[in-house]
């Protein structure tokens, strides 16, 4: 029987990102080692655990049961490792030049990257921001540390993840002020117009949206849905900016109202309450274990919390 001053703790490290992985090539530039190193570590570790680790199928790689088993386990040793040799260092904010890398969806860039960036301007004039959007990132890349918070609205979340609500938004309707809707603003007269959809992003890259998927639709639609009704969508887009846009040209856009707000002094639009309620949404940022403890994260975290908190 192995005990664990006959193992090689390098080997944990391995497992932890060939499950994560699951392609050797990939875990091994993770781990800025070399291929056959890798292969010879997932050599070791079948031998130690006398089981495959990681089978070839149709689908590429994929990990066995045992494997599965032991993959939170394993997460949670490897976090408190790192927890526990994170140096205690004091955060400059004032003279460092950290860049800090952020993924944001359109609305949440919109919204609070302005205010965030004033706050920084005051405290830390050196720290520089990279925002990226859902389609550059994974979950895996936040879980690894290399996206310092990712921000946006989640449905599911893995729970090794930390997270913390920054708010809660309503919903409002952005409509040219010539627009016959406003003459009778009723849901009927609301179905009737022609509308501009603005996406609930999440993680991955997305594909072309079908206007009878009404799962995918979100939140507007959904609401809809539940009154059995259906509005005619005429644009689609990913981009909160456009859809206000297509508003000054005569589109309806319904969308969440701190994003409406940046339109709300636009002498072509109106913006009103929505002619039906639609459940409001939440803006939630994330970050990884690996990061909780470091002193420069904490501070961007609570500077960031702190502004989404202003009213």
């Amino acid at each position: 029987m192995n005990t664990i001053k006959d193992i090689d703790l390098n080997l944990l490290v391995y497992l932890d990102v060939l499950l994560r992985e699951r392609n050797v090539t990939r875990a091994a530039a993770q781990l800025n080692i070399t291929q056959p190193a890798m292969s010879n570590g997932l050599k070791r570790l079948r031998n130690l655990l006398n089981d495959p680790i990681l089978v070839r199928t149709s689908e590429g790689m994929m990990p066995t049961q045992r494997a599965l088993d032991m993959q939170e386990a394993l997460r949670t040793v490897l976090y408190s490792v790192e927890e526990m040799i994170q140096p205690v260092r004091e955060f400059e904010a004032a003279t460092s030049d950290r860049v800090f890398r952020i993924m944001a969806s359109d609305y949440a860039a919109s919204t609070l990257m302005p205010r965030l960036l004033e706050a920084l301007d005051e405290q830390a004039p050196n720290v520089s921001l990279d925002i990226m959007t859902p389609s550059d990132i994974s979950f895996h890349d936040v879980e690894n540390g290399k996206v310092d918070l990712a921000i946006n609205r989640f449905e599911k979340l893995p729970q090794s993840f930390h997270q913390k609500v920054l708010w809660q938004d309503e919903f409002s309707c952005l409509i040219h002020k010539e627009h016959p809707l406003l003459q009778n603003y009723t849901l009927d007269e609301y179905l009737k117009a022609q509308h501009v959809w603005v996406s609930k992003t999440g993680f991955g890259v997305g594909v072309g949206m079908d206007p009878h998927d009404v799962q995918k639709l979100g939140w507007v639609d959904e609401a809809l849905d539940k009154l059995e009704q259906r509005r005619h969508i005429k644009v689609f887009t990913r981009n909160y900016h456009v859809a206000m846009y297509l508003a000054r040209q005569g589109l309806v856009a319904t969308l969440p109202t701190r994003a409406a707000a940046l339109y709300e002094s636009d002498e072509l639009l109106v913006k009103k309450e929505p002619p039906f309620t639609i459940p409001g949404l939440t803006l939630t940022m994330i970050w990884s274990p690996l990061l909780q403890h470091d002193a420069g994260h904490r501070w961007f975290r609570q500077i960031v919390a702190d502004t989404a908190a202003e009213e």
